[in-house]
């Protein structure tokens, strides 16, 4: 069915700022540019503009920086997802809330179809569309840049050379940045290489570890139920605490991750992330969580987070088991209180003091000095117990072991 009216996702990025003329020519229908603000900067920018000089109708630039942090964001923190052990994900935790800003301005504008400007061998193509299905079945969705004529960023560019569109890649600065308050990707030209080192110029917003201050700084993070809430003493919104995070982080070259991760269509890609506040904030508080959960269910959620990771990475964000996995971790945050102190210094994160009331440290149990309420006299029966069904297996099978020799040396 040809479309009438589309919801292009527009970023004002290279890929959808082509997008929208390509589209304009090919289609005989109204398109409405929408841009989701997850705190990017200069993305932002006289993109109103630039949308409806490439054949927007309409753009709606939407603000949703403090739902992204408190219903998206604050979700995955508790979750500590961490994918591949690496990456805190700022990008993928963001699609989801697009995809569904996307779905209520198409229903909203009562459009037939959303585009999106994802490419054929990303993991945002799988996103938006897995997202868009779930939420709305009936809309269609294009996905241009999997289908158009050009066949690599320098003919986009070309693209846009010609048509007059404004784009801050170039073939010289080729790197394509992705970007919102939790954290920022970068992407291609040199980095496509995994044998180069990134150049200066490939980072945004971090300071070179090496050329941060010569002296430390020490954060102090209160959390409440699994949630940061107060900063040095002051409690913040959500918004003002991940800015300030970041500002404090990159000035001390916090946050900087060079990874090699698996993407959800089968292939490995190389990508760098500059991420100050999500590295601070998941080292706080996987340490509150060490001092307050109890030793099976620490144990058992680090095998939910590394799932969650996975389910928000590969697009599952709206599925009944990242929701049933989501339930399972807000019960293990209902004690999740209490303050961690953090020192950063060129690059490096130290952790210096946790507290909580619902600590379950307890140095009289712990310590080896005066005042030790252990009962050593207790732990010879609990090894015999904890070691018994091993010793049992091992004494039966060496008994077999010995009567089989006896038998085959009878034989011989």
């Amino acid at each position: 069915m040809k479309p009438r009216k589309i919801v292009v996702a527009y970023s004002g990025g290279l890929d959808t700022s082509v997008m929208v003329k390509w589209l304009s020519e090919k289609y005989d229908a109204e398109i409405i540019a929408v841009t989701g603000d997850l705190g990017q900067k200069t993305e932002l920018i006289g993109l109103r503009e630039k949308a409806l000089e490439t054949g927007a109708s309409k753009v709606r630039i939407i603000d949703l920086k403090e739902e992204f942090i408190k219903q998206y964001v604050w979700s995955a923190l508790k979750a500590g997802a961490i994918y591949e052990g690496e990456y805190p994900m700022a990008c993928s935790i963001g699609r989801p809330l697009l995809a569904k800003m996307l779905v209520d301005v198409a229903l909203e504008e009562g459009a037939d179809t959303i585009a999106h400007g994802a490419t054929g061998k990303g993991n945002d193509q799988v996103r938006f569309e897995v997202a868009i299905q779930t939420l709305a079945p009936h809309l269609n969705i294009l996905a241009p840049v999997r289908e158009w004529e050009f066949k690599s960023r320098e003919e986009e560019i070309d693209y846009a050379i010609k048509h007059n569109i404004p784009v801050q890649a170039t073939k010289n600065n080729p790197y394509s940045i992705d970007e919102n308050i939790f954290g920022i990707s970068v992407e291609c030209g040199i980095l496509e290489d995994p044998t180069e080192t990134p150049p200066d110029d490939a980072w945004q917003i971090t300071v070179d570890p090496r050329n941060a201050p010569d002296y430390p700084v020490n954060l102090s993070i209160s959390f409440d139920k699994g949630i940061p809430v107060i900063l040095n003493s002051h409690e913040m919104p959500p918004v003002e605490l991940i800015k300030k995070l970041n500002e404090i982080g990159a000035m001390h070259g916090i946050g900087r991750l060079d990874i090699i991760e698996n993407r959800v269509v089968g292939i490995k890609s190389r990508e760098i992330y500059e991420a100050p506040a999500a590295v601070i904030l998941h080292k706080a508080h996987h340490e509150l969580e060490k001092l307050i959960l109890d030793k099976d269910t620490f144990r058992y959620k680090q095998n939910v987070s590394n799932k969650i990771a996975n389910m928000i990475y590969d697009g599952l964000w709206f599925t009944p088991l990242f929701e049933s996995l989501m339930a399972f971790v807000d019960s293990t945050q209902k004690y999740i209180s209490g303050e961690i102190t953090l020192q950063l210094y060129k690059g490096n994160i130290t952790v210096l003091s946790r507290q909580s009331v619902f600590s379950l440290y307890n140095e009289e149990l712990a310590t080896y000095a005066e005042g030790d309420k252990f009962d050593h006299s207790a732990a010879k029966g609990f090894i015999h117990l904890y070691g018994l069904q091993f010793k049992t297996l091992s004494t039966v099978r060496n008994t077999k072991k010995a009567v089989k020799n006896i038998n085959e040396t009878v034989s011989l």
